[in-house]
């Protein structure tokens, strides 16, 4: 956990992503990043300087094996509010649609009911569990398939709603996340979606490693152009 909280708290205080009392809705997918990041979440407030309150929103997408009773039990044993949201995001997406390249209707899905629920609840701030090798895939997916150099912010503010998307795990390599679930025999869900390892990301994900045998600063290189060339992300 000393790791993860080091990289986490790199984040936090680069772009001040906690103030005083905040409350913060952390997404809970019930993989690797979300229950690290709630892990997380739970021990800072231990310390933390600033004091901020936290409670965790799940969407039930529909998926077969998505399993609500599982966090909740996660939850409870860490003393999370937990609340959990209804999508219809399998019907329409895969059974109606049938969607080729699912991912980003389905998480517009997910992001308008989590929204609600964040609203409903008094939060000012949503945490998203997205780690460091997801921001070098979203860079690469936007430069390879779209020609544009672009990855999601640290910190987004969304006019609409007023709260303030925050993405503490974005120093943190996944690497250390699969560490921490494997070295405290954390379970997780895992293939809960049909997309799981099939996906465009998954192909970048490949591409980074097998560049990373070649190139072994790929990664700091990656993150370096990042941070020159995208508003939002400091030197």
């Amino acid at each position: 956990m000393q790791k993860i909280l080091s990289h986490m708290r790199k984040a936090i205080e680069e772009y001040t992503m906690i103030n005083e009392n905040d409350k913060i809705a952390i997404c809970l997918s019930g993989g690797k990043d979300s229950i690290t990041m709630l892990h997380a979440f739970k021990n800072l407030q231990i310390f933390y300087p600033k004091k901020f309150d936290i409670i965790a929103i799940s969407i039930d997408p529909g998926f077969k094996h998505f399993d609500t009773d599982f966090l909740k039990d996660i939850c409870n044993k860490l003393d999370i509010p937990l609340f959990i949201g209804k999508s219809n995001a399998k019907e329409i997406v895969f059974d109606i649609r049938q969607e080729k390249n699912p991912c980003s209707l389905c998480a517009n899905l997910r992001r308008g009911i989590i929204n609600s629920i964040a609203i409903q609840e008094g939060c000012n701030k949503i945490a998203l569990g997205h780690n460091q090798d997801d921001v070098l895939e979203t860079f690469l997916l936007n430069l390879l398939y779209t020609g544009s150099i672009n990855t999601f912010a640290p910190v987004s503010f969304m006019d609409r709603t007023k709260i303030t998307l925050i993405r503490p795990l974005i120093y943190t390599p996944e690497k250390e996340i699969k560490r921490f679930i494997r070295k405290n025999n954390i379970e997780v869900m895992n293939k809960v979606c049909p997309m799981d390892g099939n996906s465009k990301r998954e192909f970048m994900k490949q591409l980074i490693l097998t560049l990373s045998k070649d190139i072994p600063m790929v990664r700091a290189n990656l993150f370096g152009a990042i941070k020159r060339n995208i508003p939002g992300f400091k030197i």
